[in-house]
This record gives C-alpha cells, structure tokens and sequence, in this order.
C-alpha cells in the first residue's frame, strides 16, 4: 500500500504539472507524443542513469575523504546538478536535432524542458516518498514527503531545465553565430547553477533558517520564470497578429477568425461552443493550423524556406480555406 501510495502521489502530482505547461501553451501546442517521449525519458533514461552515476561518483568522493559531511555536499551541490542536468537537458536537445522546426519559439524550449524534468522528478519523487516518507514515519511521513516534494519544491526541476531548453530555443531562433554556439552552454551551465544553489542551501542551512532561505530562492525563480513564460505568450501572440493578417486579405480566413486566432481566451470560448454543437474538432484543428501557419511564415521570413516551409504554408492555407466555412469565430 505505502508503495502504490508512493507511485500515484510521486507520478500524478508532475503529471498535471506537465499538463499545465502544455495548457500554458496556449497558441501551437507541440505534438503529444513528442511531450509523451520526453517525459518517459525523463522518468526512465535520466532518472535511471543519474541514480547510478551520482552513486557511483558519491561512492568515489567518500573513499578519497572518508567524510559523510564531505561527500554529502560534494555529491548535492557539485555532482548531481550537472550530471541530472545534462540527463534531462538531452531530452530536449534530442527534439532539437531531430524535429527541430518544433521549436517555434522560447516557450517550445521551456516545455519540453519542462515535462522532461517532471518525468526524472516523478520518478525522484517516487523514491523519496517511499524511502524517506513511509519506510522512517509509514503514513504519516508519507503524506509529510508528499507535501514537501509536490507542493514546497514541486517545480524545481523543471525551472532549472527551462534554462537548457531556453538555451536551445534561443540558438534556433537566431542567426548570430556567436549566439547559437554559446546560448545552449549558458543555458546549460544556468540550469545546473540553479540546482546547484538549491541544494546547497538544503546541505549547509538546516531548520527554519534553511526553509525559509530555499523557500525564497525556488519560489522567486519560479515566479520569474513565470513572467518569462507570460512575456513568451505575449510574443506568440503578436506574432500571429502579424503574420494571419494578409490571410484575412487573401479569403483564406474571416476577419472574426482572425481576431479569434490572435486571442487564447477567444479561442478557449469558440472550442467550448463548438463543443456543444458538435464542431469541436474542426475547430480546435482550425486555430491550431492557424498558428503553426503565423509560424511557418515566421520562419519562412526570417530564415528562408529550409526545405519545406513554403511547401507547407501553402498546403495549410488550403486546409484553412476548407475549414473556415465550418468554423465560428468567438
């Protein structure tokens, strides 16, 4: 019982976490089974392989020191940060090889960096729950584990791994040289600095002092990082404005479905309506063709055709003019 406990509270928790970074993005959502693959390597590849590194290197630096103290910190603060940052992070710097026209924009990066690390801090929970909760206090510690690991720090992970998928989504929408080569490094060192003063602060204070000083550095990264994803949205948006406007000219799109597409409230109305009127489908299709088509002539402007982008905006435009006479605006 206290194991199936374990599992539900460590997986569900990261689970609807992940669910709301993909709400958060609110005008192209990326490919659920991109977002599926991410997270399972996050809870099998990284978790798996960072367990048996940071085991082992902890396991090197107490037979150099003969020292708890010593390997306790060296293993928090300077071992697993870049070895699980690097595990996660190469989730995401898979898509980018592989799929890389899948990175839009800086909230691409931040989402799939970001389920990445729900799934490895799933998988962490799961362990920490069960070893550290119920097996020393049974239920009572249980629950106590749960509350720290979902609540008190339940999106450390993914904030530290934004920074790499940042990072990335940053080389892929610039043309500078010096920027692309050195944005996924900044990116990457940012997100293992972050975990590193996290744990840090966890070793070196303890009691009331330790919490409320962990307590103030995750919840004001969070909360900036919460307006980077804000400021995203709000770039997307224009963006849509931008580029969906001569489709308005062009027939392919009504102006009310235009106005409607450069609006995530507008939209959320229209598919509930649809809903109800059996038209769901189509329309939530309709404004999602809409946006990656902003973002096809996004790329098609600024970085040329790269061997596909015309192709698809026209075929887009045609799937747009044969669903517009099915679809309300809101």
């Amino acid at each position: 019982m206290g194991f199936a406990l374990s599992v539900f509270f460590g997986f569900a928790p990261m689970l609807f976490f992940a669910w709301i970074l993909n709400w958060l993005d609110r005008y192209e959502k990326e490919p659920k089974v991109l977002l599926g693959l991410v997270f399972i390597w996050g809870a099998v590849v990284a978790a798996g392989l960072a367990f048996v590194v940071n085991t082992l290197l902890g396991m090197g630096v107490y037979f150099l020191t003969e020292s708890d103290a010593i390997t306790e910190f060296a293993t928090g603060s300077l071992v697993a940060p870049p070895v699980e940052e690097s595990l996660k992070g190469l989730a995401v710097l898979l898509v980018f090889l592989i799929v890389r026209k899948e990175f839009d924009s800086v909230l691409d990066g931040i989402v799939y960096a970001g389920v990445a690390a729900l799934g490895f801090a799933a998988t962490e929970n799961v362990y920490y729950i069960y070893n550290y909760g119920f097996l020393e206090d049974g239920m009572e510690g249980l629950f106590m584990l749960v509350f720290v690991r979902v609540i008190l720090v339940g999106w450390q992970h993914p904030f530290y791994t934004a920074f790499i998928g940042i990072g990335l989504a940053t080389t892929r929408l610039n043309k500078n040289p010096w920027v692309k080569l050195l944005a996924p490094i900044i990116g990457w060192m940012m997100a293992i600095f972050a975990h590193s003063i996290h744990n840090t602060i966890a070793t070196v204070l303890t009691g009331l002092p330790g919490l409320a000083v962990g307590m103030l550095f995750d919840w004001g990264g969070w909360f900036l990082m919460l307006l980077l994803v804000l400021w995203a949205i709000r770039r997307i948006q224009l963006r849509i404005k931008k580029y969906l406007r001569d489709e308005v000219d062009l027939g392919v799109i009504s102006s009310a479905q235009y106005k409607t597409a450069a609006s995530a409230w507008s939209q959320s109305f229209a598919r509930l309506s649809a809903f109800f009127s059996g038209k769901f489908r189509d329309t939530r299709n309709f404004y999602q063709l809409c946006s990656e088509l902003a973002h096809k002539k996004y790329q098609l402007d600024y970085f040329g055709d790269e061997k596909g982008n015309q192709k698809f905006i026209d075929e887009t435009r045609q799937k747009l003019i044969g669903l517009a006479p099915k679809v309300s605006a809101w």
